[in-house]
């Protein structure tokens, strides 16, 4: 289970304005601080909100993305990563989400519900 720690550099919700919902880091060494990761965050929001496509490289990470209503849903990993992990883990998080608000996944009802999000994501990549 240690191989997904690290292939997994992070995961974060965003909402249609780019703030942050919900946000984890799994890599120390990878935007240690909040204000580095709302930075990316808000990087990241800029380039992939207007976007139709799946994947994008920033600031040394490959980060997939899927976006529901007004909610932007992301995964991280490191630019050695293959993409369908990544995928197929940020499709694993989208799903369990959708599970969990009983397929009405939008900002409301994921505020309604962090506490169990919350332990999610903890399951997804620490489980």
């Amino acid at each position: 289970m240690d191989g997904y720690l690290n292939i997994i550099k992070g995961m974060c919700i965003l909402d249609n304005d780019g703030r942050r919902i919900m946000a984890k880091y799994y890599d120390k060494n990878v935007l240690p601080t909040v204000k580095e990761q709302k930075t990316f965050e808000k990087n990241l929001f800029n380039k992939t909100h207007r976007a139709n496509s799946e994947i994008i490289m920033l600031d040394g990470l490959t980060c997939v993305y899927k976006s529901n209503v007004d909610l932007f849903f992301y995964v991280m990993g490191s630019t050695q990563e293959n993409e369908l992990i990544l995928l197929s883990v940020l499709n694993c998080l989208y799903d369990s989400i959708s599970l969990i608000l009983k397929k009405f996944v939008e900002k409301k009802s994921v505020m309604e519900n962090l506490e169990i999000i919350m332990l999610a994501f903890d399951e997804i990549c620490d489980g």
